[in-house]
């Protein structure tokens, strides 16, 4: 895959999905647990798949009329690099304005910062 791009919501939520399941997946099962709750047509589906497809997240397959998905990309891929833009993008690769505006927004607790204390000392060794 290329330069990998951040992911409009309905398409995150759709790898969401995909992540979850065990391949390949299909629409009816993206339907089933995402796209009826969303009221979403399968057209809807359908094109959100190719989309992925497009941008390189998904392979396609086709099985008689059904076709089959698998993916491409990894969550574990897709978190680091949409980490590492947020982390360039609002905090300058800075982990400390990370945790800075964390505990300036009062969402970090004492429990956190010990815990956060601990990792940093174990990967340090």
């Amino acid at each position: 895959m290329g330069t990998m791009k951040k992911l409009p919501d309905a398409e995150f939520d759709i790898m969401k999905v995909v992540w979850t399941n065990e391949p390949p997946i299909t629409t009816n099962i993206i339907m089933q647990q995402l796209g009826n709750a969303r009221e979403w047509k399968a057209q809807t589906v359908i094109s959100l798949m190719q989309r992925l497809v497009e941008r390189g997240f998904i392979r396609t397959e086709k099985k008689g009329k059904e076709r089959s998905y698998y993916p491409l990309v990894s969550k574990e891929e897709y978190l680091k690099f949409e980490t590492d833009d947020f982390m360039e993008r609002f905090h300058g690769n800075s982990i400390t304005s990370l945790v800075a505006t964390l505990y300036d927004g009062s969402r970090i607790k004492a429990d956190d910062l010990d815990q956060l204390e601990k990792w940093l000392k174990e990967k340090r060794r």
